[in-house]
């Protein structure tokens, strides 16, 4: 099956989804029925990137059924939806992909209502939380609505537990590190980086669609390994379009990580660099603009973080492409896999 027709699948299985919750919703309250036509306007535009590895690994290994693999890509990227949810509302994010996301939507209602900007913005927030929650548990529920046998799903299930409980674990970390006295360590943030996103991204939607293909425990390991190599090299070619990229593009603004303080591999290899501490001051400042902004990515250019942020994305990709050698994966795995890490790298040319 074609990836366009796999993810025109994907897309009818959230629709479906998001129709029932609407009749449901709309039992309860209107209110209600406008919080999940935001969530549902959330899941609209993006990339389908979760439920492509989950297919891309299916196919590859011989599945050949239609609706299990679009069901659980399908919680993949209700997952997805929930975790960048939650975590515009930890950066204090209004804006996703060019446009207001739940918090800002909420919180632009408020405003238009008259009240003040704090309150307004707390209102936004909590209607994320609420979001956030919901696609959380759907994700779940679309698991249990695969099709696939008992036993398959309890391990479909522990996937998909790994991938929420890794992802929990990192944007913990991720929040200790904003702002503290002292940077950390770039094996530390690489650390971070594998548990917030590579196992979610890569690692558990690759190990369920093969797990869904029937697939040997050699196999789905060796997925595993390369989804963490190929996810690390993804955030950190994320981290630097957080940086240097267009917003019209990426859907973020180039200014929140550095008005956060944002503890990337790019900062913490700056920051060892003779002439960091003049920007110490603007690093971590809300009120950061446009033109402080620019000295700090001239700096990060000139003192060669950019470059090194470039080569190691690139050295993660090669690591993920030397797992794939191995004897047991199969030649048509290994062929729709290389050209994943490619795009991985491609963003950033």
């Amino acid at each position: 099956m074609v990836a366009e027709d796999r993810q025109a699948v994907v897309d009818n299985v959230l629709a479906q989804f998001f129709r029932a919750q609407l009749s449901r919703a709309r039992t309860l309250d209107a209110s209600y029925v406008d919080l999940w036509r935001s969530l549902e306007a959330n899941t609209v535009g993006g990339k389908r990137f979760r439920p492509r590895m989950v297919s891309l690994a299916y196919d590859a290994l011989g599945g050949i059924e239609v609706e299990p693999p679009a069901y659980v890509g399908a919680a993949f990227e209700l997952l997805h939806t929930a975790l960048i949810i939650h975590d515009d509302v930890i950066d204090r994010d209004f804006v996703r992909r060019g446009a207001p996301n739940i918090a800002g939507t909420y919180r632009d209602r408020a405003i238009g209502r008259g009240l003040d900007t704090v309150t307004a913005e707390h209102r936004g927030a909590s209607a994320a939380v609420i979001a956030g929650d919901l696609a959380l548990f759907n994700a779940y529920r679309l698991i249990d609505r695969s099709g696939a046998n008992d036993v398959v799903r309890d391990r479909l299930l522990e996937v998909l537990d790994e991938a929420l409980f890794a992802s929990a674990a990192g944007e913990l970390i991720d929040i200790d590190y904003a702002g503290g006295d002292e940077p950390p360590p770039v094996h530390d943030i690489l650390r971070m980086v594998r548990l917030k996103t590579a196992v979610y991204t890569f690692e558990c939607p690759l190990q369920a669609g093969a797990i869904l293909a029937g697939a040997s425990d050699a196999v789905v390991a060796t997925l595993g390994d390369f989804g963490r190599e190929i996810g690390i090299a993804f955030q950190l070619v994320d981290d630097l379009l957080g940086v240097f990229g267009a917003e019209s593009l990426t859907g973020k603004t180039t200014l929140g990580d550095l008005r956060e303080g944002k503890r990337t591999v790019l900062i913490a290899y700056a920051t060892m660099r003779d002439g960091w501490a003049e920007f110490e001051g603007d690093f971590g400042n809300p009120d950061l603009d446009e033109a402080g902004a620019d000295r700090i990515r001239a700096f990060l250019t000139d003192c060669g973080a950019r470059r090194y942020l470039e080569s190691l994305a690139r050295d993660y990709s090669r690591r993920g492409l030397e797992r794939l050698s191995a004897p047991h994966v199969p030649s048509a795995l290994r062929d729709v896999l290389i050209p994943v890490a490619d795009e991985v790298l491609e963003r950033v040319k």
